[in-house]
C-alpha cells in the first residue's frame, strides 16, 4: 500500500510539473518572458537603425560631402538643438492645425457616411461627388481656398480636412454596408427602425473599418497641414513645419530642413500610434484584427 501511495504521489508531482510547463508555454508569459519578448521585437529594428545612422555618418565624413548638400546625422541633431525654440513652436503649430482638420474630417466623414448608408438613392446621388472631390489635386484648389478664407490657420485647416476626409468617409461607408445580412433581417423582424439598426448593429459592426480609416486619415492630416503651410501659411514666430521647411530650403539650411522633415515624420507616427492604441482598446475584446 505504501509503495502504491508513493508511486501515485510521484505521478501526481510529475503531472503538476507537466501542467506548469504547459501553462508557462501558454499565452500567459511571466515577467521575464515578457521582457525577453519585447527585446526580441525591439532589438532588430534598433540594430538596423544604429547601423543606418552610423553608416550614414561614416560615409558622409569619408566623402567630405558639404552639409548643405547632404548633412550628417550629427549636423541634423546640432541644427535641431540650435533651433530648438523655433522647431518646438513649429511642431506645436502644426499639431494644432492637424488636430483641428482631423477632428472636422472625423465628424463630417462619419456623419455623411451614416446619411449615405441610410438610403441607397442618396448614396448613389452624393457619393460620386465625394470621389470627384478626392481626385482634384489639393494644390489646384488651394489658391481658391486662400482667396475665400484668407491666408492663415483657416485655410490650412480646410486643406488638412480635404486631404483626410475621404478615407474616413469611404471606410465608414464600406463598413456600414458590410453588415451581416442575417443580422439585418433579425432587426427587421423585430421592427427596428433604420436609426436603431444603424446605432445598435451597423455602426458597431463597422468599427474595424472606421478605425482603419482613422489610421489613414490621422497621418494624412499632418501632411495636409504641412501642405497648407506651404501655400497659405503664416510666417514669423507662428509658422508651422511647412513654413520652417520653406525657409530652411531658401536659405540652404539643409540640416535644419532635415530636422523639420524628421519632426513631421515623428508627428505622423505619433498620431498613428495614438489611433492604433484607441483601436486596440475598442476592438481587442471581440475583433480578430486586434486580438493577440
Amino acid at each position: 500500500m505504501e509503495e502504491m501511495a508513493a508511486s501515485s504521489a510521484v505521478e501526481t508531482a510529475v503531472g503538476i510539473r507537466a501542467s506548469a510547463k504547459e501553462i508557462a508555454r501558454s499565452g500567459y508569459p511571466s515577467g521575464e518572458n515578457k521582457i525577453l519578448s519585447l527585446l526580441k521585437k525591439a532589438l532588430p529594428p534598433f540594430v538596423v537603425f544604429v547601423l543606418f545612422i552610423g553608416g550614414w555618418e561614416m560615409i558622409v565624413r569619408m566623402i567630405g560631402m558639404p552639409p548643405y548638400i547632404l548633412p550628417k546625422p550629427s549636423d541634423i541633431a546640432a541644427a535641431a538643438a540650435e533651433n530648438s525654440t523655433n522647431l518646438i513652436t513649429s511642431v506645436s503649430t502644426t499639431i494644432v492645425e492637424a488636430l483641428i482638420g482631423f477632428a472636422i474630417s472625423v465628424v463630417l466623414g462619419i456623419s455623411l457616411a451614416i446619411l449615405l448608408a441610410l438610403s441607397k438613392t442618396v448614396e448613389k446621388s452624393v457619393y460620386p461627388y465625394a470621389i470627384i472631390l478626392q481626385t482634384i489635386p489639393v494644390v489646384a484648389v488651394a489658391p481658391i481656398i486662400v482667396i475665400w478664407f484668407g491666408a492663415g490657420i483657416n485655410a490650412i485647416v480646410i486643406i488638412s480636412f480635404l486631404i483626410s476626409f475621404f478615407p474616413i468617409l469611404s471606410n465608414t461607408l464600406i463598413g456600414l454596408n458590410s453588415t451581416d445580412q442575417n443580422m439585418k433581417n433579425l432587426f427587421y423582424l423585430y421592427n427596428a427602425s433604420k436609426l436603431q439598426t444603424i446605432w445598435k448593429l451597423r455602426f458597431p459592426a463597422a468599427l474595424p473599418y472606421i478605425m482603419a480609416g482613422l489610421k489613414i486619415s490621422c497621418s494624412s492630416s499632418v501632411v495636409g497641414a504641412i501642405v497648407g503651410e506651404y501655400i497659405a501659411g503664416i510666417g514669423g514666430g507662428q509658422g508651422g513645419l511647412g513654413y520652417g521647411i520653406t525657409v530652411a530650403a531658401t536659405r540652404l539650411q539643409t540640416p535644419y530642413l532635415f530636422a523639420c522633415g524628421l519632426a513631421a515624420s515623428v508627428l505622423g507616427i505619433a498620431f498613428f500610434l495614438i489611433i492604433n492604441m484607441v483601436s486596440n482598446k475598442l476592438l481587442k475584446s471581440w475583433h480578430e484584427s486586434a486580438m493577440k
